[in-house]
């Protein structure tokens, strides 16, 4: 285990970056972390038994300049949960947060994400043990309920049930999950988003933290539904158009505006991309991340082929990334 480094305290969730299978990898992070200082930011979904039995350090080890940063965990076993949390906690995670949420068929056969929606008592015993086991903030992020349920009474039953444990922070994906029958990326937008209900709850329960997540386009709706509650969580905005974050310290935070192009955040990316280089990472596990940086921009359709046609060659380097952005230069020059 990892010395653990000095966390920052308290956590400020008024915007955060979603935990993204396959996507909120350490690189993406660090790529996140370029476009914004104050930006709570969560890990991949890490499964419990591959904490406990599996190599940590490689599944969960994290820069510290990635911080704030949270961890999110899957499981249905206190104990084991417990004891994954305390490892977590180990490496200097500054929250820990248990998913509620996931409806693909590889989480429901380990009996954890959204079907544990069925379960309130079982997530609260989870979360209970959880907070037990460490001492940073413990959360919780789930839907408004699965398949038949009313998303009403369950979403109210949920928190009445798991707030009983002492966990303070709910991050409420606005919307229900059809567990038989629709495919995770189904799941993602044919289920009705509810706003509302999710800001009822907050005017019902003020004493709880209250986050939006869930369908969140951009910056504008994303501070414009989330008013009245105690923050946002955005997800396959942040990743696909990650520019918007260059925003985040100005709107959310209300720092000093820093006027920066999306070459600038290339230029501050750079150091970190060369430093992974050197230690044998691929380009592809990097640059992948940043495919959507000029969305909506002269040259992103160039950028964009260029990095998937050439990044994943054996020896790519950094002179791939040079290339992108002078086709980059030339569109914006012919525009």
């Amino acid at each position: 285990m990892t010395a653990r480094p000095v966390t920052p305290a308290p956590l400020d969730r008024r915007f955060c970056v979603a935990p993204m299978m396959d996507w909120t990898d350490r690189h993406c992070r660090a790529f996140h972390r370029v476009l914004t200082r104050r930006a709570l930011l969560y890990t991949e979904m890490a499964v419990d038994q591959a904490v406990l039995r599996g190599d940590a350090a490689r599944l969960i080890g994290f820069d510290p300049a990635e911080h704030p940063v949270a961890i999110q965990l899957g499981g249905s076993d206190p104990d084991d949960l417990a004891r994954a949390a305390r490892i977590a906690e180990g490496f200097g995670y500054a929250e820990i947060n248990l998913n509620v949420g996931c409806p693909s068929d590889r989480v429901q056969s380990g009996r954890f994400g959204a079907c544990l929606m069925r379960e309130p008592e079982l997530v609260r015993d989870c979360l209970q043990a959880m907070r037990e086991a460490v001492s940073v903030p413990v959360t919780v992020k789930h839907r408004l309920g699965v398949d038949d349920q009313d998303p009403r009474e369950t979403l109210f039953g949920f928190v009445e049930t798991v707030a009983k444990s002492g966990v303070t922070s709910f991050i409420v994906h606005a919307r229900k999950a059809w567990l038989d029958g629709l495919s995770p990326k189904e799941n993602r937008d044919i289920p009705p988003l509810d706003y509302d209900l999710v800001r009822e709850l907050k005017a019902a329960r003020p004493e709880l933290e209250i986050i939006l997540n869930g369908g969140l386009a951009d910056l504008d709706q994303a501070l414009r539904e989330g008013e009245g509650l105690d923050g946002v969580m955005l997800g396959r905005a942040a990743y696909h158009t990650p520019f918007l974050m260059n925003e985040v310290d100005v709107r959310v935070y209300g720092e000093p505006l820093e006027a920066r192009t999306p070459s600038d955040i290339v230029a501050a990316y750079r150091p970190y991309m060369e430093a992974r280089l050197s230690e044998g990472v691929r380009l592809n596990a990097m640059t992948r991340h940043i495919l959507g940086l000029f969305a909506g921009l002269p040259g992103s359709r160039q950028w964009r082929r260029i990095l998937s046609e050439q990044s994943h060659r054996p020896g790519a380097g950094w002179d791939v990334v040079e290339a992108a952005l002078d086709a980059v230069a030339e569109a914006r020059a012919a525009a």
